[in-house]
């Protein structure tokens, strides 16, 4: 079964699917999966920007699998070729193997070597924040109660994770001479400065929230920029920051409470620039009432259960959407999204293993 992985995983490497550019189109790597998948009724869909799924059925399955395709984009510090897979120290490098077309070809490679009944979704929108391949599958008339969709989870069953939240404020000021006695008043940067210093004691202050393993409020500056010179005073500032807020959050309370922190008149925009759900989604029951129903599901595959974790998944899109939802994939998040990023091949195994076993009994 590994050389099928191995020889799946270092076609799809080779395809180039990062994210940006959003230069995805419908041929390339969806051609490839179109032809590993002979006995599966195929549907490829291209919602434009780069967003193309590929949706693919045999038999009448009762549980669906996710896997997206894009990459982040590749950096400057990769040792050899990002598209040209490498197997060296149990460990097969490339961009992509670990997050998530690892996974990808664990799945094709169990689709050839099983014939019961399967479904696959396979998306290329994922790093971009624009999650229209989901939103399109949601729409339709899927029929399907339960997902299990792939990111990085050392083969464990995840069940819960945090939301996330992007946020552009601009503060506005009024440009003057620095010597002027309402320097420290009037300035856009001081805004936000300010801003930063409730918005931070604020956080800390969501240190003792805790939900199925997770604890506090994660949060994030990632870019304050404005003003001219040190001897005039600033007359806008931008900030950017993020947080991603536990599945027990009321995220438009903490957006109350941040857009707060700025004085009304230093204020110009507050503007959410994106969005994600925590998982399981819905209010602190509805959420607990469906991490409960994905421990159930877990429990049917005989998937190990792992703890919650801090990153994102388009899972939570699905839980809010009325599914059940877990994450579970080959690698560890660390390796994702890094320069040479590689999955372990005892981990590409184990995953192609529990797989076929799932799809074998289904």
């Amino acid at each position: 079964m590994l050389d099928s992985i191995l020889k799946h995983l270092e076609a799809l490497v080779s395809f180039d699917t990062r994210n940006p550019p959003r230069a995805i189109t419908a041929d390339g790597i969806f051609d490839y999966i179109r032809a590993q998948l002979p006995d599966f009724r195929v549907e490829v869909s291209d919602h434009g920007a780069g967003a193309v799924s590929l949706f693919a059925v045999r038999g009448q399955p009762r549980h669906l699998f996710n896997v997206h395709l894009d990459t982040v984009p590749s950096s400057p510090h990769w040792s050899a070729d990002p598209h040209v897979l490498r197997i060296g120290n149990d460990r097969a490098i490339g961009l992509g193997a670990c997050d998530i077309k690892g996974a990808a070809a664990g799945l094709i490679a169990v689709a050839e070597a099983t014939r019961g009944d399967a479904a696959f979704l396979f998306t290329s929108d994922e790093e971009a924040n624009d999650a229209r391949c989901i939103a399109a599958f949601l729409a339709r008339d899927h029929g399907f109660s339960d997902v299990i969709v792939a990111e990085p989870t050392s083969c464990e069953a995840v069940l819960a994770h945090r939301g996330i939240s992007a946020v552009r404020m601009a503060f506005k000021g009024r440009a003057g001479h620095a010597s002027g006695p309402g320097a420290l008043d009037a300035s856009a940067l001081h805004h936000a400065v300010r801003w930063s210093s409730r918005a931070l004691d604020f956080v800390g202050l969501e240190s003792h929230r805790r939900f199925g393993g997770l604890t506090g409020l994660r949060f994030n500056i990632g870019r304050i920029e404005g003003g001219i010179k040190a001897n005039v005073i600033a007359p806008a500032a931008e900030l950017r920051f993020g947080f991603r807020p536990l599945p027990s959050h009321d995220i438009e309370q903490l957006h109350a409470a941040f857009r707060g922190f700025a004085a009304p008149d230093a204020l110009e925009a507050y503007e959410e620039t994106f969005r994600g759900p925590s998982l399981p989604s819905g209010d602190v029951a509805a959420a607990e009432d469906r991490r409960l129903a994905a421990r159930d599901l877990a429990d049917e595959l005989g998937l190990p259960v792992g703890n919650a974790v801090d990153f994102w998944t388009e899972a939570s899109l699905f839980s809010r959407a009325g599914l059940t939802a877990l994450v579970f994939g080959p690698g560890d998040i660390a390796q994702a999204h890094t320069a040479d990023e590689w999955v372990s091949l005892e981990q590409l195994q184990r995953y192609a293993g529990i797989v076929g076993r799932i799809l074998g009994s289904a």
